[in-house]
């Protein structure tokens, strides 16, 4: 159970998450010393996007933290952290513009931005008793309470992974619309390009190391049952 096989791999996954956080964090900051041709804010970016697109009840507010950017689609407000929300910069623009993606994404009922929202309820209860029956079984060699902390786990991992596609199709929107409606020019795209990879690529890594790890525990559970 301690030593495992599949733990080398997630120790790999590990060290790309942890050196994904390091990049989206030196990412925005370089990013954030650029400013945009438009000359637009965080805010002033995300409030005309949302306005063009029919969102006008959709608020914009600035909350403390670093990179705590994030669409709160049960109180259908848009929080942009206090760098992103006054600065003017690709960085700012790139951020506030994304968590704009989520809520057009929520007003046109994206697929799997939907089926997050009906599964949440249900991971949030599997994810907190997952880590306990799995010790528990390991630990009494209890194959019974593996396998329902495994189907535990499995719902917190089918949640990760469906956030990869809402993350990815909400930048997606972002950029097309930044640089349809001005927002950036086709020489920033790049830079905004930049900003929001290193972001996804921080989900992907979380997804991945979710991954491995209930492969882990199937692995483990089959040789249990032998």
């Amino acid at each position: 159970m301690f030593f495992h096989p599949m733990d080398f791999l997630i120790i790999i996954a590990f060290i790309l998450s942890v050196w994904a956080q390091f990049r989206v964090r030196g990412t925005f900051n370089r990013w954030a010393e650029v400013p945009t041709a438009s000359g637009l804010t965080g805010y002033q970016a995300a409030r005309m996007m949302l306005d063009r697109n029919g969102l006008h009840d959709i608020p914009v507010e600035p909350v403390p933290g670093t990179l705590s950017d994030h669409y709160d689609p049960i109180h259908r407000v848009v929080r942009l952290s206090e760098h992103v929300y006054y600065e003017n910069s690709i960085s700012a623009v790139s951020v506030a513009c994304h968590e704009v993606g989520h809520a057009i994404q929520h007003k046109v009922h994206y697929p799997m931005l939907a089926l997050r929202h009906r599964i949440f309820p249900v991971v949030n209860f599997a994810s907190g008793f997952a880590p306990l029956l799995l010790i528990a079984g390991f630990l009494f060699h209890a194959t019974g309470l593996i396998g329902l902390g495994i189907i535990f786990f499995s719902c917190a991992v089918a949640f990760q992974l469906v956030t990869l596609p809402v993350e990815f199709n909400a930048s997606n929107r972002a950029r097309d619309i930044m640089v349809a409606e001005g927002y950036i020019t086709n020489e920033e795209e790049r830079g905004v390009g930049k900003v929001l990879n290193a972001a996804a690529l921080t989900y992907v890594a979380a997804a991945l190391i979710s991954l491995l790890e209930l492969i882990k525990y199937i692995m483990i559970f089959n040789q249990e049952r032998d």
